[in-house]
């Protein structure tokens, strides 16, 4: 817990009260770690630092020095060196440098501040480099006994270049709708950044595909000979592992040759498909083509922010406003009428049905004053009433269900017909099959259909189950050269001979 509390410390300076005057001491001591100076004085830091605006006084520097040094970010010591007399020397003069843990707190921080800054982008170069790359691997891999220092060096490039390319593509992706931005610009910069993004995403497109196939028939060429080049890498970091007995040592060789194969599995990925998924040099490339809807839509929210579209929390909250201002109830009570129209309505005669004795009131009669309107509540649910008169006579229609009954049997008998004509369950070659009538031939297209869309290779004999669950088909070819003519009353029906059998499944059970 302690150690916990020791760490927080060393970051108390960043949102302290006086956080920009700590935060220009600290800079002034890592530009002083830069240059390899060892130590600063009050005198320094205050001539060294970056101020915004007037100096601060030399007795502010030394207060503050002391609280870094009570926070951890600072160490200090007597500053012996320039004693002149005794009174110098009992006076409190310190030397300061940065404390360990102040190195770490400024690391941190800066890498917060490059990560915070870094702009992701979509490295073009990055895809020539490893072309290059992989071209250097295939040299070296046709050589009697490659140079295991140029394998390794050439497999740590590849290695640095695609992370950085996989990363800055992640990253711009992410963030390429740049909708907070683009919502907050005006609409000159929005135009202006909408053609240099579609320019730029074109170009690296261009690039991507131009490279994209180089750089994986490189690696399909390398496929069979990557695998001694990767152990040769592995062998030569081994030699940098801390000694052991022989297996720890084949251990080491072993698993730094499984981590180089996980990172060229990775890399063959991004630019060849595999049996479930595209490459991801596809998935990237059609993620920066989508970038230019994103953009659009971007623009057009844009357009109808700048249109003045109304928007009704912030007219409620201007409400708000204006009812918190009135003088008086009697002008927010005047307020209230005008803005949610609470006026008279009874022009609009919602109560025809007066009670006995009751009278019409005129328009302007006020709500107060005025006996309470009953509203039907069908009003209040679907805004209108039930239309007055009787209600419509309910119509017969006994002779449209007979004719749809009369139409559904004869529908029936015919598709019945056809199973009849076509599910024999006997092994029948196409060309036997004769004449077929309209409906027969109906039937027997959709079971071919199904039979021939389930063939891998126009070769292979299938069996299936038909659609409706109610068939079995199965389909054999003839000779490629075989020839078989169906008649049907709309004209010929030809193509290759098969052997066909359609059985009910019924039947078949």
């Amino acid at each position: 817990m302690k150690a916990m509390n020791d760490s927080a410390e060393l970051f108390r300076h960043v949102s302290a009260e006086k956080s920009a005057l700590y935060r220009n001491i600290m800079d002034s001591f890592a530009a002083a770690k830069r240059q390899f100076r060892l130590h600063l004085r009050p005198d320094e830091v205050l001539a060294e630092g970056q101020w915004a605006n007037s100096p601060p006084r030399i007795e502010e520097i030394q207060s503050a020095l002391a609280q870094l040094a009570e926070w951890g970010n600072l160490e200090s010591q007597p500053d012996t060196a320039r004693v002149a007399n005794i009174n110098d020397f009992y006076r409190a003069r310190y030397l300061y440098r940065l404390s360990r843990g102040g190195e770490t707190v400024e690391s941190a921080l800066a890498v917060f501040e490059r990560t915070l800054r870094h702009q992701a982008e979509l490295q073009a170069v990055a895809l020539e480099d490893i072309a290059n790359r992989l071209q250097t691997l295939l040299t070296l891999s046709s050589e009697s006994l490659p140079d295991a220092a140029k394998v390794h060096e050439t497999l740590r490039d590849l290695v640095r270049v695609f992370e950085s390319l996989a990363d800055n593509a992640q990253a711009f992706m992410a963030g390429i709708g740049r909708s907070i931005e683009l919502q907050q610009a005006e609409a000159s910069a929005v135009v202006a950044y909408k053609k240099r993004l579609i320019d730029y995403l074109e170009r690296f497109i261009g690039d991507l595909v131009a490279r994209s196939g180089a750089i994986a028939q490189h690696i399909v060429a390398l496929s069979p000979h990557i695998d001694p080049l990767l152990w040769q890498a592995a062998q030569r970091e081994a030699r940098d592992a801390a000694p052991g007995d022989a297996n720890e040592q084949a251990d080491v060789v072993t698993r730094g040759w499984q981590a180089w194969r996980e990172r060229w599995k990775g890399l063959r990925r991004w630019f060849i498909s595999t049996d479930f998924e595209p490459p991801q040099a596809e998935l990237l490339r059609s993620k920066a083509r989508s970038a230019i809807p994103q953009l659009l839509a971007a623009v057009a929210a844009l357009n109808e922010r700048r249109s003045g579209r109304s928007d009704r929390s912030a007219d409620f909250r201007m409400l708000a406003g204006w009812f918190a201002a009135c003088a008086d109830d009697a002008q927010a009570h005047r307020l209230a009428r005008a803005a949610f129209a609470l006026n008279p309505a009874r022009h609009f005669s919602l109560n025809p049905a007066l009670e006995p004795g009751a009278r019409e009131l005129p328009a302007n009669t006020p709500w107060a004053e005025a006996p309470p309107l009953r509203i039907h509540p069908r009003l209040r649910e679907y805004g209108e009433t039930t239309p007055r008169g009787a209600l419509p006579r309910v119509q017969e229609r006994n002779e449209e269900r007979r004719l749809l009954a009369v139409q559904f049997r004869e529908e029936h008998a015919q598709i019945e017909a056809a199973r009849e004509r076509l599910a024999t369950g006997k092994l029948t070659r196409l060309s036997e099959l004769g004449r077929l009538d309209e409906h027969a031939f109906q039937l027997f297209l959709s079971l071919l259909g199904e039979a021939l869309t389930a063939q891998a290779t126009p070769d292979e004999a299938v069996e299936l189950q038909s659609g409706d669950g109610l068939l079995r088909i199965k389909l054999a070819p003839l000779d490629a050269e075989s020839c078989a003519e169906v008649l049907t009353p709309t004209g010929i029906f030809a193509g290759r001979d098969h052997f066909i059998t359609i059985t009910r499944i019924k039947d078949a059970t």
